[in-house]
């Protein structure tokens, strides 16, 4: 029976582990932080659980343009400071709010049940989990602190990522935040400063603000998202504005500083903010120090990021790697893709390569923006040849009915062909609505057989198909 020695217990880890084990190997699986990792207990699984709060928030706000009024002892209270664009705030009505500490406990309460299900699966699968700090102390060994080693044939490493921290801007974990601290507040943040503006500043910037926080958001890029499909981008900034977010553009944040029961931010231009909290969303960095990787000759990019193939190996055989801590693609999804393949590599089934072209992501603002595929700066650059079709959703008609007034459906599809290469979604639970788009990328489907597939009506999926119609070439349009 082969044994197979897994170093941290997130979705690289313990998916290889379900995989390993069902496969015949003995499997250890090593983790100090419980397991799930941070994406289960600090990271994805609190941040959507939070995020839910906030969407409900903002079908509240929405709610009296669909004619829904509150009542308090048989007397309509006031609308003041709600419409269909406006988003909680100073301006509910009497009553409404979040109790954030009963919020934070949800949050909390959800992440540990979840730790919870994913060992008693493990366990359910002969999986030994190991409480405990390892390091590699030799291409087929792992010693954990109490000197203990655990010897495998194959090793693999998913140590993860922690948040990146600014040299003159150190958490406290009370007024000065990384996104790890917040879930212990026990109040909303009257003025919340976001520093960043990629997917984690975005985020927590949309779910503050709809719970009610006054948020500003220090962004060093000319938008927000700088990295994300423009047009998706230009949304999302604008229901920010209109909203109520700042958003400080082409701003970068030199340092922070604790004064009272506030904190105050430097920015390099010269300008000072002050607000009751800050939160750093600067990217992150992986856990890749200290465990052994160089004394057993596993490489490192400069980033400190471990070197993988497609396959998950390392520089090291018998030695593979996944998830954040290889740097391929900072998604779950990805890291336990990474997890399965390396086990299904090193136990000798039939695998293929990771195909990150077909990989899809979501930000889980309000609207969510959903991608698959290749992206509108491919085709803008060459890169690519694609023709764009994009179809606003105030067109559709399910939207209208429930108020929807923001986001689009994209498609990319090959010229001649029709085969679609790409897409964007941006809706609420734009996360559901890129599936299709998803199948298509990864079967090769083309406009026209999507275009030919039933929807529902009224759906707001329906405007895939209508935007597939409208990208159909003519010569193909005619048999429709």
């Amino acid at each position: 029976m082969p044994r197979i020695v897994i170093l941290g217990g997130g979705p690289g880890g313990y998916e290889a582990a379900l995989v390993g084990a069902e496969l015949g190997a003995f499997v250890t699986l090593i983790d100090s932080d419980g397991v799930g990792g941070a994406c289960v207990l600090t990271d994805c699984v609190p941040s959507k659980a939070l995020i839910a709060t906030s969407a409900a928030m903002t079908e509240l706000a929405v709610a009296p343009s669909l004619g829904v009024r509150l009542r308090d002892g048989g007397h309509v209270l006031p609308e003041a400071g709600w419409d269909a664009g406006a988003l909680p705030g100073p301006g509910l009505p009497p009553g409404i709010g979040v109790d954030i500490e009963r919020v934070h406990a949800r949050v909390r309460g959800l992440a540990a049940a979840q730790s919870r299900d994913i060992e008693t699966r493990l366990e359910k699968e002969a999986v030994r989990v190991v409480h405990a700090r390892g390091r590699l102390v030799g291409p087929h060994a792992v010693e954990v602190d109490s000197g203990e080693a655990f010897f495998g044939d194959i090793i693999l490493i998913a140590t993860g990522a922690s948040p990146r921290v600014l040299p003159n801007i150190e958490p406290d974990g009370e007024r000065i935040l990384t996104w790890r601290h917040i879930y212990d507040l026990r109040e909303l943040p009257e003025h919340l400063i976001v520093v960043g503006s990629g997917v984690t500043g975005a985020e927590f910037a949309s779910a503050y603000q709809a719970l009610g926080a006054n948020v500003t958001l220090v962004s060093s890029r000319d938008r927000v998202l700088p990295g994300e499909d423009p047009d998706a981008a230009k949304v999302l900034e604008e229901v920010f504005q209109r909203r109520g977010v700042t958003v400080l553009s082409r701003a970068r944040a030199e340092a922070a500083r604790r004064v009272g029961d506030s904190v105050e931010v430097d920015l390099a231009d010269g300008r000072t903010i002050t607000g009751s909290h800050v939160l750093m969303a600067v990217g992150s960095v992986p856990r890749t120090s200290g465990i052994g990787l160089a004394e057993v000759g596993v490489r490192r990019a400069p980033s400190g990021h471990i070197e993988v193939d497609r396959m998950s190996r390392t520089a090291v055989p018998g030695v593979y790697a996944a998830g954040d801590c290889t740097g391929v693609l900072p998604l779950a999804s990805v890291a336990a893709m990474q997890g399965r393949i390396a086990m299904w590599h090193a136990l000798g089934e039939a695998v293929t390569p990771l195909r990150l072209g077909t990989v899809s992501s979501n930000i889980f603002t309000e609207p969510e923006i959903a991608t698959v595929g290749i992206s509108q700066k491919m085709i803008e650059s060459g890169e690519v040849a694609a023709q764009t079709t994009i179809l606003p959703l105030a067109r559709n008609p399910r939207a209208k009915m429930q108020g929807i007034t923001d986001g689009f459906v994209k498609l990319f599809c090959r010229p001649g062909s029709g085969s679609i290469l790409g897409g964007v979604v941006v809706a609420p639970q734009a996360s559901e609505m890129i599936f299709p788009v998803s199948l298509a990328v990864a079967n090769g489907l083309t406009v026209d057989q999507v275009a030919h597939t039933f929807t529902i009506y009224p759906s707001v999926s329906g405007s895939l198909t209508e935007a597939a119609r409208i990208a159909m070439p003519r010569d193909l349009f005619a048999s429709f």
